[in-house]
């Protein structure tokens, strides 16, 4: 075990800032409760950006901006995401600053500057868009618009960690308008898919899609669709949501449209959206004491290639069978790296990747390419076996599959293993404090006693999945009768 990283058993969450920090993903920046996303940190973000474009893209969805300031007064319009989002604003009062006169070199504010109106700094944009929107529909004609936007948002958290939650991060929104409500239902559905497949077939992640109760929803939504993970240290973490926003920003901005029938009629709406967290998510639910490791489809280097010289008549040689490989693994698509950088030992180097996450290593020297081979190292299970160059390319795309495969399978394992049920308070108790993870248990439908169970225990329903079967039964906390199971889990 690297002596870097403090270990999950000893301390969990310093091993999660051990290696954000170790590993080069993120660092801590000078402004309280933000983060610095390092560049192997944004390729890796970058990967997952791009990858998910593509399926916003293939569902009918176009990218577009909208600004990073929204007017306080169209922020309290829907009342609702006002009274939701209040606490975490960040507000702008002033445009300008001028020179302290007691002071040399100091800045202070103008009161002469200060706005007509106060500027909310984003921490959603539902509020700017729907008041666009309602320039841009007149008709049935003008629907649907299905917009994404990839941008920054400031919620001004007061416990931070990084990925996970600061006070900025990013993210992408998706701000749907339809014509029906069953469209708008459809489509909220559709995006839930649409992380549900990401999270699991490129991160890894296997994901339980459900709703949310009704106290979990977004601020302004009629319904909550998300998915919900299973970190290692048995808490949950929720990837992704997708929103039946109904009528209410219609409403709230008066966007209308003259249906088919020639009548006035309220637009319906969703919102859905992912952010950086998902990095934190791929770190908690895959690493181990040594370092990141990474599902192949996204990692920012998917092969790397270590030269071991042994004197300088060694070094051509071994360069141009390295680059012969690299040219090889190219023509599979696969991301490579060859590190022929002489002012580090190979082994700090396999320890570095090693950190990394890069899910497979392949090491060369001098006799190695006198017996065209070469030594792989597989990140996930560490296996070390001694390949034949003549055909490495097919080897190395096909084991990079099976990598990807093996820690889905493993964090599948894990959750399925430390999802459990519960009928009776006491156990409901002792298997939070035992064997943390997901617990199925009943609950009598009542915000009430929701809040009375995430008082007692710190536990909150994580949702209510959509493949959940109708079961009588009796509330864990009331006694009250219940129709079917919830996931209820202490999380992030």
């Amino acid at each position: 075990m690297s002596k870097e990283i403090t270990s999950r058993k000893q301390d969990y969450s310093q091993w999660y800032n051990d290696l954000v920090i170790k590993s080069g993903l993120a660092d801590y920046s000078a402004v309280r409760g933000c983060m610095v996303i390092k560049p192997y940190g944004y390729a890796l973000w970058e990967n997952m950006r791009d990858q998910l474009d593509r399926m916003f893209k293939d569902t009918g969805h176009v990218n577009a901006y909208f600004p990073l300031f929204v007017p306080k007064s169209l922020f309290e319009a829907e009342e609702k995401n006002a009274e939701g989002f209040a606490k975490e604003c960040a507000v702008v009062t002033h445009y300008r600053l001028k020179a302290d006169e007691n002071k040399k070199g100091k800045l202070i504010v103008d009161p002469e500057a200060r706005l007509e109106e106060e500027l909310v700094v984003r921490p959603t944009s539902e509020a700017i868009i729907w008041n666009t929107y309602k320039d841009w529909i007149q008709s049935y004609r003008d629907l649907p618009i299905l917009i994404n936007q990839w941008a920054n948002v400031v919620r001004w958290e007061m416990r931070t960690r990084l990925f996970l939650r600061t006070a900025e991060f990013l993210w992408q929104e998706g701000h749907t308008a339809h014509e029906t409500q069953e469209e708008a239902v459809e489509e909220t559905v559709k995006m839930l898919n649409v992380y549900a497949e990401f999270a699991e077939n490129y991160m890894a992640l296997p994901v339980i899609k459900g709703v949310k109760s009704a106290s979990e929803r977004f601020a302004g939504a009629e319904d909550t669709y998300c998915i919900e993970a299973l970190m290692q240290d048995g808490k949950a973490l929720q990837a992704g949501t997708s929103h039946f926003l109904g009528q209410n920003f219609a409403k709230a901005f008066d966007v209308q449209f003259l249906n088919k029938e020639n009548k006035k009629e309220y637009v319906w709406a969703t919102s859905w959206g992912v952010s950086t967290r998902l990095i934190g998510a791929l770190i908690m639910a895959h690493s181990d004491d040594d370092g990141l490791i990474l599902p192949p489809k996204i990692a920012p280097v998917q092969v790397v290639i270590v030269p071991i010289y042994k004197g300088e008549e060694s070094k051509p040689v071994i360069d141009a069978k390295a680059n012969e490989i690299i040219k090889g693994l190219k023509t599979k698509g696969i991301r490579v790296k060859y590190d022929n950088n002489e002012t580090t030992r190979p082994g700090w180097k396999f320890a570095e990747y090693e950190m990394q996450g890069v899910p497979l290593r392949l090491a060369i020297g001098l006799r190695d390419v006198e017996n065209n081979v070469v030594e792989l190292v597989r990140r996930d299970t560490k296996e070390k076996a001694s390949v034949s160059i003549t055909g490495i390319e097919a080897y190395c795309a096909g084991l990079l599959d099976a990598i990807q495969q093996n820690i889905f399978n493993r964090a599948l394992l894990f959750r399925n293993e430390n999802t459990r049920s519960a009928d009776q308070w006491d156990d409901f108790i002792k298997l939070l404090d035992e064997q943390p993870g997901f617990i199925s248990a009943h609950w009598d439908g009542t915000a009430e006693t929701e809040e009375k169970i995430k008082e007692a225990t710190k536990a909150t329903i994580r949702c209510i999945p959509l493949d959940a079967k109708p079961e009588e039964g009796k509330c864990i906390f009331s006694g009250k009768p219940s129709k079917q199971r919830v996931l209820f889990a202490r999380a992030y």
